[in-house]
């Protein structure tokens, strides 16, 4: 199942660097649409649930503090093919090897400081979206 909207958050690195405004501008050039949208910090329980899929994994306790450490902007966004579109936009999870131009190869400065989160399917982003806005938070 396709849909027209993914998710994103932009992390507590460039939020604390300030690119939030820059980040979103790439965001409306590339043709999304803002649909949901809120500055918000992560609890450390909200942080675990939202990323549980890595819970096993080693990094799982660095990605939670991290994600806690300052707040973050979540977003829901639309456009055709949206999961597809953003992950192309954001690039690679290692900004050295990013894209030009992409968001991460801008403002990401590590693997584990990557600037933005964006959902990986059409499934995950329906997830993770409702586990940031009600259902009268996304327009």
């Amino acid at each position: 199942m396709h849909t027209n909207r993914t998710f994103t958050m932009i992390k507590p690195d460039a939020v604390e660097n300030g690119h939030i405004g820059a980040i979103l501008e790439k965001i409306n050039a590339a043709g999304f649409t803002i649909k949901a949208m809120k500055f918000t910090q992560l609890s450390q329980r909200d942080a675990e649930a939202f990323y549980a899929v890595h819970k096993e994994r080693p990094f799982f306790g660095e990605l939670v503090e991290f994600m806690t450490r300052g707040p973050i902007v979540a977003a829901v966004l639309e456009k055709e093919n949206a999961v597809a579109e953003f992950r192309t936009l954001i690039g690679a999870t290692n900004p050295e090897e990013a894209a030009e131009g992409t968001i991460r190869k801008l403002y990401a400065s590590s693997v584990g400081e990557n600037a933005v989160h964006g959902s990986d399917s059409d499934e995950n982003a329906a997830i993770e979206a409702a586990f940031h806005f009600s259902g009268r938070e996304i327009f």
